[in-house]
């Protein structure tokens, strides 16, 4: 079931956890995929994005035309970072400035790894990996202070 995938750092065995978390820091969504899936296919699955609604905020890896389309049909305005050869598209203020707070989800994937302990390669059947994956995510869930974007801040900042 696993797979070889490639990273910006390196390549590695294994799976893809993909997350879908709100400015709060909870986890919403999340799905798990072969190492060599593209980022953008579980987006395109209904059941995955069917619980989400308004701006999707992601990383340049998630552009795509047909992607955009695709959820802006459903309700979700994915909102990403433009590449280098890109032209400079028109962006709300408000949406720039979470855009920049993207990086909170970083500290959260090391949060997962680090403090809830789901990266692990020991395991010797996938019910084991499954079992440790969801107790820790399960672990993330319960801890007192995660990680969250003050939107009020965001909101005065674009008022000024």
């Amino acid at each position: 079931m696993a797979a070889k995938g490639k990273s910006t750092v390196s390549r590695f065995f294994g799976f893809k956890l993909h997350l879908v978390v709100n400015d709060k820091g909870e986890i919403i969504q999340f799905q798990l995929s072969q190492a060599n899936v593209d980022d953008r296919e579980p987006l395109k699955n209904k059941r995955f994005h069917e619980k989400i609604f308004g701006k999707l905020f992601a990383d340049r890896g998630y552009i795509s035309q047909n992607l955009f389309d695709m959820l802006f049909v459903d309700n979700i305005h994915l909102i990403t970072g433009l590449k280098k050869n890109m032209k400079n598209a028109l962006m709300l203020i408000h949406d720039k400035i979470i855009l920049r707070k993207r990086a909170i989800i970083e500290t959260i994937n090391d949060q997962l790894k680090n403090i809830c302990q789901i990266e692990h390669t020991r395991h010797r059947c996938f019910t084991n990996f499954i079992t440790n994956l969801i107790s820790g995510l399960i672990a993330y869930n319960l801890m007192p202070k995660k990680l969250s974007i003050n939107l009020d801040i965001v909101e005065l900042i674009n008022l000024n």
